[in-house]
This record gives structure tokens, C-alpha cells and sequence, in this order.
């Protein structure tokens, strides 16, 4: 941010089917948003998407869901500390480039 590399902006209030929608009602193409949301899971926005478990969690391979491939969770499950959400991010920015 600092470098002016990275831009901060509000919450955007839609995700639609290329982009987002943004509170003063403009539009940002997108094909692909990372959620960052530190240090606890929050991740009741996915709900929708289905990707929990019977059991309530959220089953993770390579740091994608088994449900949607589409979906990364970084430093999650066995992922879930300081060192391995570092190394999961890295790995999955390279997924995650691979399939845009």
C-alpha cells in the first residue's frame, strides 16, 4: 500500500458474475478474489457455496476444497499456523495463477 502497488477500498457490496459491485454503485472486473481474513476463520459468506462437511468442517486437499476446486483456503486445517499459512499462500498463489 504504501508503494502504491496495492490499492485499499471499502467492502465491495456484490459479487456478480464477472466482478464486483462496489458501494458508490461502480464496477470491478475480477477473475478471481482472495479473501484475507487473518487470523480466525470467517467463513459464513461461503455458506452458499456448500462446501462444509455433515460433520461441520470444510474437508481440504493442496489448500482447495474437495467441493469446489475453485475455492482455496489458505491456513486452514492442516495448514492452520503462521508458518504453514505462509507456505500454503505461496503454493496456492501459484494455483491460483495457474488456472487464470
Amino acid at each position: 500500500i504504501e508503494r502504491g502497488v496495492l490499492t485499499e477500498r471499502p467492502m465491495f457490496t456484490r459479487i456478480e458474475e464477472h466482478g464486483v459491485r462496489w458501494p458508490d454503485g461502480s464496477f470491478t472486473r475480477a477473475d478471481a478474489i482472495i479473501w484475507a481474513t487473518g487470523f480466525r476463520p470467517e467463513l459464513r459468506h461461503l455458506a452458499p457455496l456448500r462446501l462444509r462437511e455433515k460433520t461441520g468442517g470444510l474437508a481440504v486437499g493442496a489448500g482447495a476444497s474437495w467441493h469446489d476446486p475453485r475455492i482455496f483456503l489458505a491456513g486452514y486445517g492442516p495448514q492452520a499456523s503462521t508458518i504453514g499459512a505462509n507456505r500454503a499462500g505461496r503454493i496456492i498463489a501459484r494455483q491460483i495463477m495457474a488456472q487464470l
